[in-house]
This record gives C-alpha cells, sequence and structure tokens, in this order.
C-alpha cells in the first residue's frame, strides 16, 4: 500500500505501511511512525534511544462493510535531553482510546441522522462506544450554552420516566434550543440558571409562562425588566378544566336519570372545536342536547369558545375591552366555577394581554417535550443523567426523524 494511499483513504499521516492482511471481513493495516515522530513525549527532543515497542490495535474508518483495524507499533524511548522513558504518542487516537480520531469523526457525523443503535448496528460496535464519542463531543460542546444573546425565552416542567420525576426546561425562542434542564419543578430548580444568565448580561425581553406563582415570583425577582407573557393554550386549557369539572358537578346534581344520560359521555364533546365534531357519530346532536337541558353549562361551554377571541383581536386596547367584556358575562351567569375564573383572569390580565407585545408562548416547548419522549423511547431509556441533559442540549440540532 502506498503512502498517499494510506493518507487519502485512511487519513494516517507520519506513518508507514509495513503489512496488510485480511481476516473474516476485517483489514488490518500495521504501521508504523515515520522516523521524525520518533521524539520524547515530554520535551519533544529527537535525541532518544530506542527500548522495545508495544503494538496498539485501533478501529479506523470502515471500507464498505468491512472494519479497519490499525495496528499500531510504537517504540518506546529513553530521551538524553531530560532523561524520561516513555512510550511515544501515537497522534492518531486519543489517550486509552481504542478508536483513531478519524473513526471518532465518522461516528459524529453519522450521529446527526441516525440513533445510537443504529450506529452501533451500522459499524458493528458495542452501545459504549458510540455512547462515549458522543458524550466527549457533548461536553465540548453544549457543557454551558451561550446565553448572551438570549432575548425571549419560554420556561415549562416536563414529567419524564416513572414516579413523577420532573425537569425544568428553559427554551430559547429564536433559536428553539434548550438553555436549561432543572431538577424539579420548582423556582429552585432555576437558581443556577439565574445566576449563569446574570454572569453573561443577557438582555432578556420576554418570558413565557404558564400562570404558576412560583414561576411568576422566581421571573419577577431576577428579570424585573422582561415582559411576562402568560401562555394562552395553557389559559384554554384552564377553561377546559373548569368545563369538566361544572359538567361532573351537574352529572352528580341531576334530579333524575334523563339528565344524567344526557350529560353521560360528553366531557369531549364539550372540549372539541365546533368544527372538529362528527355528524356520522351524531357529535353536534348530542351536543345541542346536552346544552339544551342544563343553561349553565350552555353559558360556560359558549364562553370557552368566546375565550379564544380574545387572542384575535386588531390590537392589545380592543383585546382588553373584550377581556372586561368575557369577565362581565361570566361574572352575570352566576355560575360559581366561571365566576372565580372569571376574577383569576382579570387579575392576571397584564401577562394576558402582553401576548400583544410579544407574540410568544410556551408552545414551542410542548414540541419539544414530544421530541424529548421520543428520544427516550429511541434510546430506551437514557440512565446518565449527564449524559441526558447534554442531549437536550443538543435536541434542536437532531437532523434524523424523531419518530415512533
Amino acid at each position: 500500500m502506498s503512502q498517499a494511499m494510506l493518507y487519502q483513504v485512511f487519513g494516517l499521516r507520519g506513518y508507514t505501511p509495513t503489512k496488510t492482511e485480511v481476516q473474516e471481513r476485517s483489514l488490518l493495516l500495521h504501521v508504523e511512525p515515520q522516523p521524525h515522530r520518533v521524539r520524547c513525549p515530554c520535551c519533544g527532543s529527537r535525541d532518544v534511544l530506542r527500548s522495545g515497542s508495544k503494538e496498539r490495535w485501533l478501529r479506523n474508518l470502515p471500507v464498505g462493510s468491512d472494519c479497519t483495524w490499525v495496528i499500531v507499533k510504537l517504540p518506546r524511548v529513553k530521551c538524553r535531553a531530560c532523561g524520561a522513558v516513555r512510550q511515544i504518542e501515537s497522534g492518531l487516537a486519543e489517550p486509552k482510546r481504542t478508536y483513531t480520531r478519524s473513526f471518532e469523526r465518522y461516528v459524529l457525523e453519522l450521529s446527526r441522522y441516525m440513533t445510537i443503535q443504529d450506529v452501533m448496528r451500522h459499524l458493528s460496535v458495542s452501545w459504549d462506544i458510540v455512547k462515549d464519542i458522543q458524550l466527549r463531543n457533548l461536553r465540548k460542546r453544549y457543557a454551558k450554552p451561550p446565553l448572551k444573546k438570549v432575548r425571549q425565552i419560554a420556561i415549562d416542567e416536563i414529567c419524564i420516566g416513572r414516579g413523577y420525576r420532573f425537569l425544568t426546561l428553559v427554551l430559547d425562542l429564536t433559536t428553539g434550543a434548550i438553555l436549561f434542564v432543572g431538577q424539579g419543578k420548582s423556582a429552585e430548580s432555576l437558581r443556577p440558571f439565574w445566576r449563569r444568565l446574570k454572569a453573561s448580561r443577557a438582555k432578556v425581553k420576554a418570558v413565557a409562562i404558564d400562570m404558576s406563582k412560583a414561576y411568576i415570583s422566581a421571573v419577577r425577582k431576577n428579570l424585573p425588566e422582561a415582559t411576562i407573557v402568560f401562555d394562552r393554550f395553557h389559559l384554554v386549557k384552564l377553561m377546559n378544566e373548569k368545563l369538566t369539572q361544572l359538567r361532573r358537578e351537574l352529572h352528580r346534581e341531576a334530579v333524575d336519570k334523563l339528565h344524567q344520560d344526557v350529560l353521560k359521555g360528553t366531557r369531549w364533546l364539550l372540549l372539541k372545536l365546533p368544527e372538529n365534531l362528527d355528524p356520522a357519530k351524531g357529535e353536534p346532536r348530542r351536543l345541542r342536547e346536552a346544552l339544551r337541558l342544563n343553561q349553565s353549562l350552555a353559558t360556560a361551554y359558549y364562553l370557552k369558545e368566546d375565550l379564544r377571541q380574545i387572542w384575535e383581536q386588531s390590537g392589545k386596547f380592543a383585546a382588553r375591552l373584550k377581556l372586561l367584556d368575557w369577565y362581565h358575562q361570566a361574572m352575570a351567569s352566576g355560575v360559581r366555577v366561571l365566576m372565580a375564573f372569571a376574577a383569576f383572569l382579570l387579575a392576571h390580565q397584564e401577562g394576558l394581554l402582553a401576548w400583544y407585545d410579544y407574540p410568544i408562548s410556551t408552545g414551542p416547548l410542548e414540541g419539544t417535550n414530544n421530541k424529548i419522549r421520543t428520544m427516550q423511547r429511541q434510546h430506551y431509556g437514557l440512565r446518565d443523567h449527564e449524559f441526558f441533559t447534554l442531549k437536550l442540549y443538543q435536541l434542536h440540532e437532531a437532523k434524523y426523524a424523531l419518530i415512533g
């Protein structure tokens, strides 16, 4: 094998091939360092005496479906300049690794489009080798995501694994990158993030959160100049929960079996958008019947649909008028659940209407949460917390399809 082929095909520079073997779909390349590489690993002097040698087997880039091993004969030298007796460094691989740097780069390139399991099957290596390569690369690139240019963020929690284990995530709404992963779902879990954000001197202008008191207090304390935007989808979800609560109370208090039978099984019909009701299954008819027999339920249902109009106005002033109109309708209904929810919305109207200044939400975080769950299924769970956290930081760059 020529010197040029050794470098061009296998990326081995500074070595001379001595022998080539083929054994059971494996290509074995025996190489030894050129004279200029034989120098003291401590001081770099070439004034050395050879004192034996040692072979080191390194996995290299495959040729087709056949794996390639580079067998490097590394001499042991005694330096006349500094007196050190050491084995020279190969320069082909990291210390204590069984693969070359070229192989490592190839694995990382495949990992952009494939899962760990796909890569290990393609290269016929262990899961741990692929994970180790990815972990060291992730540490180098994502140990501390940059925060200086962050302007708009979203904060939310996600439940992972069994036992209701929660993580608090902070997402950059501009790039879609996860900036921080905290243990738990309390305000305390965000304390390391606030320290890093303050040190970076980032000028965060808006924060999208749900209506958690802990998050509201934490944001106001650590980002007093940032605008808090309450997630619109979370507010609609809260309204749906109030509607479900009212239906349950009406079903429990129904005076006869007719009313109970009409209300039974209508939960999802009440939560569906009107245009999504299926006429073939009689869903519009069943919903009309339930609303006709329960005036308070009908009022709550129509107010639920009307609540979405708050975010569809021409501007902030019109939205405020719409919110006040909705509030007065809810208070006039006499329905206790609606009245309490209307008072709650009015007390948080600034964060609700801030959407017109910064039209952001935690919706992108919900999409990221789905990717996280899919990633966990594809890896059959990730028990290494550090590796899992770093994979989250990289998630926005993943190219392979997050499916199944």
